[in-house]
């Protein structure tokens, strides 16, 4: 996986591809399993991923949670966006 600076005034570096988690517990139905959401944001950093995104909306606190549960262990490896404030 290949890195970049995030934005132009940072030296933020994360990978060049992100993971959006809206959809594991927002927005398209019913939240996915939260066993196998915490293997896949676990797979994703495996192959290189370390830029997930979240937000306050997605639950509401639930998204932020179930992405803070899987990144726990490798959270110095790692950044997170998340969004507040509608």
């Amino acid at each position: 996986m290949k890195n970049r600076i995030l934005g132009t005034t940072s030296s933020l570096e994360v990978s060049s591809i992100g993971l959006g988690c809206m959809a594991m517990s927002h927005g398209y139905g019913e939240p996915a399993d939260k066993k196998e959401m915490i293997k896949l944001i676990r797979t994703a950093h495996d192959l290189g991923v370390t830029f997930f995104d979240t937000a306050e909306v997605y639950g509401p606190y639930t998204n932020e949670e179930l992405v803070g549960e899987a990144l726990e262990p490798i959270r110095n490896e790692v950044k997170i966006a998340t969004k507040f404030g509608i």
